[in-house]
């Protein structure tokens, strides 16, 4: 397996700053600094920095990119932000230490994941007020709604497992048991599959939602790291189902994954620690936070390339990026 480093062409550089990205704008949120840095996804510069709540960390975009949802945690709240004028709005009800989140399809519920309170804290967005809760394994972390919105899942990082809620019963109905440490939760485009992540597990499950099995364990390796560095946590999937990128924490590395065989391609060199990714809507591009080396990594996915490194605020988290 090839371990590509940042792409050197020129060419390369000037494909992905004058690439269809006219108009689009990441949001990345800070850890430590309790901002949010913005950045012109067609400059990839910068352009202005956000103070909002105590430790921001889960961050996403309603349907129409109008609304940003903030999850600050160390504010036990979940902040909603009016995208065209950069003011925070109000705040929803989120249960204690919100980190991870998940939109309802229809747009009108928020499923949390409250780490403190091993709880899923539902949220009516309408009303802003919490419909209802449902507990959850230890140290609930991530989030997912599947494209149906027939199912929430959450991981719970201590008691390892994936709990799947049934939304219209609002009841949690089974809990599939993955490796060590499970950190994030992704559907496949047409809900089929659920990609979950293990960070000390080292390893990433695919489940196939209609029997809550395990199907598939994929393992990773990148010559000249410890494997206990090797630290699984965000994951995207190509909407083509050819792929899957997965940031890989203290390895400093994505790895990109044929989804189909489930056979690790290549890994990719980004920044320290990285936590995070989000495409573009096109999916021409991929960007990921770097909490320790406190950048963003622009990944060219025609080329499979590392093309820019952007310096953000301190401990970057989560990623957001609007059409």
């Amino acid at each position: 397996m090839k371990i590509v480093r940042v792409a050197a062409a020129a060419a390369v550089v000037t494909s992905v700053l004058a690439g269809p990205a006219l108009g689009q704008t990441v949001f990345v949120s800070n850890e430590k600094d309790n901002t949010l840095s913005v950045i012109d996804a067609r400059t990839l510069q910068v352009t202005k920095t956000i103070k909002v709540g105590k430790r921001p960390r889960g961050i996403t975009l309603n349907a129409d990119g109008s609304l940003l949802y903030i999850c600050a945690s160390d504010d036990d709240t979940v902040q909603v932000l009016d995208v065209a004028t950069g003011k925070i709005l109000h705040n929803l009800p989120s249960g204690e230490d919100p980190e991870q989140f998940a939109l309802h399809p229809d747009g009108t519920h928020l499923f949390v994941a409250n780490e403190d309170d091993n709880v899923v804290t539902v949220v009516d967005i309408p009303q802003r007020k919490v419909a209802y809760q449902i507990d959850v394994g230890v140290e609930p972390e991530g989030m997912a709604v599947s494209p149906d919105g027939a199912w929430a899942v959450n991981t719970s990082e201590t008691t390892n497992m994936v709990h799947w809620i049934d939304t219209a019963k609002r009841t949690l109905v089974d809990n599939t048991l993955v490796d060590a440490r499970p950190r994030h939760a992704e559907f496949s485009k047409d809900g089929s599959k659920l990609w979950v992540s293990a960070e000390i597990g080292g390893t990433l499950a695919v489940i196939d939602t209609a029997t809550r099995k395990v199907e598939h364990t994929i393992q990773f390796a990148i010559k000249g790291i410890a494997k206990d560095n090797i630290q699984p946590v965000g994951v995207k999937l190509t909407d083509d189902g050819r792929y899957a990128f997965v940031a890989l924490g203290p390895a400093n590395h994505v790895a990109v994954v044929d989804a189909r065989t489930f056979e690790v391609e290549k890994y990719l060199l980004v920044g320290r620690r990285v936590w995070h990714l989000e495409f573009t809507p096109d999916q021409k591009r991929l960007f990921t936070s770097n909490g320790v080396s406190n950048d963003v990594s622009v990944i060219d996915v025609e080329s499979m390339s590392v093309v820019k490194s952007i310096p953000v605020g301190r401990y970057p988290w989560g990623v957001a990026i609007k059409e």
